[in-house]
């Protein structure tokens, strides 16, 4: 019995020591180090996605720019893609964006109906969205966060009807897709319905512009030229790319500064046109401010904390939570109070075409 005993033993200290063995030393000290590590101190940071509609207009290049600044000073980090008016591709870009892990998407539509998609899409995914300076309509959107658009459409027929309270009047809107085109012609008309009510005012062509952009712009004016016999008196244009296409078409014909026209977004081509007279006002939106409040808002949404917005819009299908901020209207009596003070311009960029 003692000689089995003994065997027995020596089997179990031969099996302890071949354990022993077998268990490499970095094994152990890996155990040991992820057990003294905090969770917090291997936290990435703050993911924020930016789906845009386009950069190839000058505004947004200035968006884009200052919102990636103003995000990564808080600390967080930032991707941006951008479809340049392809619904399609704005859709799989985002849900790239969405499987790649990001904390919150924040989209600027092309089509508002068609980026509800986007914004279910994200929600599946636990991930909140905001509408950045263009609603998306008939979801349920988180935030939206832009200028009150209905007020610029307000500026530009307040300043046109101060210069011409009777004529005919030519609409050049945006794009039909844009919710924010409906809501600045509803600012237009809002401000213009009295006078055509009087008569003093007749409009004589309406026409959205596709994409917003100049060349469709300038062939709804060359149109709205030859269906009325040049018989314009004034032309409210929907942004200033669109109000570069309806001057275009103006000069050909040679009423290039004769006709007021009206624009928004301070446009470095825009306020060159207030300058030298063939653009009568614009309406400036200080983006700096706005891609502030936006990173702000995001930054502190994809924490997980809660943010406040006493602004309601209904995009169709809920009220939803909204910032808007205050819109400028810009003339040439305060061109360099306004953009040139603010540095959104420079003073040399805004006046040069004065000294060549």
């Amino acid at each position: 019995m003692k000689r089995k005993a003994i065997i027995v033993w020596l089997l179990g200290m031969i099996l302890i020591l071949v354990t022993c063995i077998a268990i490499p030393k970095k094994t152990l000290k890996t155990v040991e180090l992820e057990e003294t590590i905090p969770f917090s101190a291997i936290d990435s940071p703050i993911r924020i996605g930016f789906s845009m509609d386009t950069l190839l207009e000058e505004r947004w290049l200035r968006d884009r720019d200052l919102f990636k600044e103003a995000v990564e000073a808080l600390g967080a980090e930032i991707e941006i893609v951008a479809a340049n008016g392809d619904d399609a591709l704005q859709i799989s870009q985002a849900e790239a964006l969405i499987q790649s892990g990001i904390d919150l998407l924040v989209i600027v539509p092309h089509n508002a109906e068609a980026t509800a998609a986007i914004v279910h899409k994200a929600h599946l995914a636990d991930i909140q969205v905001i509408a950045y300076d263009r609603l998306v309509k008939n979801a349920d959107l988180d935030l939206y966060v832009s200028f009150d658009n209905e007020q610029v459409g307000e500026m530009q027929a307040k300043a046109i009807t101060a210069l011409v309270p009777k004529g005919n009047y030519v609409f050049i809107g945006g794009a039909i897709t844009d919710n924010n085109a409906h809501l600045l012609k509803k600012g237009v008309f809002n401000v213009l319905r009295p006078y055509i009510e009087r008569g003093d005012i007749k409009i004589v062509y309406d026409q959205w512009t596709k994409d917003w952009t100049p060349v469709n712009a300038q062939a709804n004016m060359e149109e709205a030229l030859r269906t009325t016999n040049k018989q314009i008196d004034a032309v409210i244009a929907a942004n200033d790319a669109t109000a570069g296409g309806v001057i275009q078409a103006l000069a050909a014909v040679g009423l290039a500064g004769q006709v007021p026209v009206a624009g928004q977004d301070a446009d470095l081509a825009g306020v060159q046109r207030i300058v030298t007279g063939t653009q009568t006002m614009t309406v400036y939106k200080p983006i700096k401010m706005l891609t502030q409040e936006m990173a702000k808002l995001a930054v502190a949404m994809a924490k997980g904390e809660k943010v406040s917005a006493e602004q309601k819009v209904n995009n169709g299908k809920i009220e939803v939570p909204s910032v808007l901020l205050t819109p400028i209207a810009v003339n040439e009596h305060n061109l360099d109070s306004t953009v040139i003070f603010d540095g959104f311009h420079s003073f040399k960029d805004v006046y040069q075409v004065t000294s060549k």
